[in-house]
C-alpha cells in the first residue's frame, strides 16, 4: 500500500515496503533514501509525480530525486527531514496523497532502502 508521493519520496520506499530499516528514536534529523524502479519508459513520468507531490512540506530540509545513470527506469530518492514526525505528517498532505495514487501505476519496484539519521551537510542548517 502507498501511503506518500514518491517518494516519496523515499516516502514511497518506507511505506510500500521498499526494505527501509526502522530508525531507533529520539530527536534529530531524519532522511531516507532508496531506489524505485518505474516501468518500462515510465521514469520521467514517475519522476515528474514524484515531485509534483514536494512542495510546500513542512519540516522538510531536502527532497531530491535523481535518475539512475545506469539504469533508465530507476530513480534515487534523497529526503531529509528535521524530524521522523514531520515526514509521517507529510503523508497526510493532499498534494502527496494525489501524487502517490498517480504514481501507484507508474511503479514497477523497489530495490535499496533505508532510513537514516542525517548529521550534517550543505543545505541542513548546519545541525
Amino acid at each position: 500500500m502507498i501511503d506518500r508521493r514518491t517518494m516519496v519520496a523515499a516516502g514511497l520506499i518506507a511505506t510500500l515496503g521498499g526494505g527501509a530499516f526502522a530508525a531507533e528514536g529520539g530527536t534529530g534529523m531524519y532522511g531516507m533514501i532508496g531506489k524505485i524502479t518505474a516501468t518500462p519508459g515510465q521514469r520521467d513520468a514517475l519522476a515528474r509525480l514524484l515531485l509534483s507531490g514536494s512542495a510546500d512540506m513542512p519540516g522538510c530540509l531536502s527532497y531530491v530525486v535523481s535518475e539512475d545513470l545506469k539504469d533508465p527506469d530507476a530513480l534515487w530518492v534523497a529526503e531529509a527531514w528535521d524530524s521522523k514526525d514531520s515526514h509521517a505528517a507529510s503523508l497526510k498532505l493532499p498534494a502527496v496523497r494525489d501524487a502517490i495514487a498517480k504514481a501507484r501505476p507508474l511503479i514497477a519496484g523497489f530495490d535499496a532502502a533505508a532510513e537514516l539519521k542525517p548529521i550534517g551537510g550543505i543545505g541542513l542548517g548546519g545541525k
